[in-house]
């Protein structure tokens, strides 16, 4: 089947549950994980990407999903909230790091380790900062305690698991009094973990490649070839080609939207689902987009942490942040429209809308713009956010 890219876009933007408002648990079934993320220029990656699909979203509500069992932390591309019906699959890659095919960022120490394992079985939920520092030196904040790298060496291993978040500082358990009772335990085959792989990404992205599909996933290109190949044959994935495009695309049968969705903005965090595959979002929106916080000043063109605005099934503008809640005033530091794309009156009605409804849920009452490019819109933003 052949589709347009903006049929294409479609697909995407309705499987990322951007045209509709859900609830937390909807959201994070939905898109198979939210990544967790530390900074808060704005607001934080993980509470961001739910408020972005709900804007009645509250933080309290992650804490809700973890405290119910219906998520838990782990590993995806990156550090992850998933959902907890997928926690067989996370036992893959705990595997590997107890295998040693997957390494920490530490050496492993068995015996601080058991340490470590022997005090969280007598004592119960414990953080890093219930371990003294048995370094003669403290070394720089990546440098961690013996202990810290303990904790995190078992939790990649699957001995532990984060009960819970106090103060966003990670509490540790034993797995097995953090799982809820009746939850699946048992190891998925390759097999098995690579059409988990597949149904998971189309279900999220709409339509996907075979590379994308194994995003940041080692050695599994071979078993998820031959997964793919088995579910065309079924007829439980379809073959996808994107006008104007040469790779091969799939997605599951009747998912492919070919009406026009809603004219919506919305403010996404440089780590949404919809914008964490670069290259992807370049090849169906046309958006080419880098998160700047890891590059040096010198060489940023759009600032720290610039988030990407949508409208309607196009990427128009970023703007660069800073939510100061003491203040609580959030200054949008300088917006850049997208070349070619020229705001109407529909676009500064529903962007103020969403930028006062943004700063709002970062802590901020007053938004003020500092920058356009082009400058001209400077002005006529300012008055939409007045009216």
């Amino acid at each position: 089947m052949e589709i347009s890219k903006t049929q294409a876009r479609h697909t995407v933007i309705a499987s990322q549950g951007l045209n509709k408002e859900s609830v937390s648990s909807e959201i994070i079934n939905q898109l198979g994980y939210v990544q967790i993320d530390t900074l808060s220029v704005a607001e934080r990656a993980h509470h961001h990407v739910f408020q972005t699909r709900n804007p009645k979203y509250a933080k309290a509500d992650l804490d809700t999903l973890m405290h119910s069992k219906q998520v838990f932390e782990y590993w995806s591309h990156a550090a992850a909230y998933l959902p907890m019906a997928d926690f067989r699959f996370s036992l893959i890659k705990k595997s590997s790091f107890v295998k040693g095919t997957s390494s920490h960022w530490f050496p492993k120490d068995k015996k601080i380790s058991k340490y470590v394992l022997d005090r969280v079985n007598a004592e119960g939920p414990i953080q890093s900062k219930n371990f003294k520092d048995t370094r003669d030196k403290p070394g720089a904040w990546h440098d961690y305690k013996p202990a810290k790298i303990a904790l995190e060496q078992l939790f990649m291993e699957g001995k532990l698991m984060i009960a819970e978040r106090r103060s966003f500082q990670k509490v540790y358990d034993l797995t097995e009094r953090v799982l809820p009772k009746g939850i699946n335990t048992l190891a998925p085959s390759m097999d098995e973990y690579c059409e988990y792989l597949v149904t998971t990404t189309l279900k999220s992205q709409g339509i996907a490649t075979l590379s994308e599909i194994g995003y940041l996933r080692k050695g599994i290109k071979p078993v998820l070839s031959k997964t793919v190949k088995r579910l065309l044959e079924t007829g439980e994935v379809a073959s996808i080609s994107i006008e104007g495009d040469t790779q091969d695309y799939f997605a599951l049968p009747n998912e492919i939207i070919l009406e026009k969705l809603n004219k919506e903005v919305h403010i996404l965090s440089p780590f949404d689902n919809l914008v964490i595959q670069r290259k992807r979002l370049q090849t169906i929106f046309d958006f080419v987009y880098q998160i700047e916080c890891y590059v040096p000043e010198a060489k940023r063109k759009f600032g720290y942490y610039c988030l990407p605005v949508l409208y309607g099934d196009q990427f128009v503008a970023r703007f660069d942040p800073k939510a100061d809640r003491k203040t609580g005033i959030f200054t949008v530091k300088k917006i850049w429209f997208e070349v070619g794309f020229t705001p109407d009156d529909e676009f500064y009605f529903k962007f103020s809308e969403k930028l006062i409804q943004f700063a709002l849920f970062c802590g901020c009452d007053k938004v003020i713009i500092s920058l356009s490019s082009p400058d001209l819109y400077k002005k006529i933003l300012t008055e939409a956010l007045k009216r």
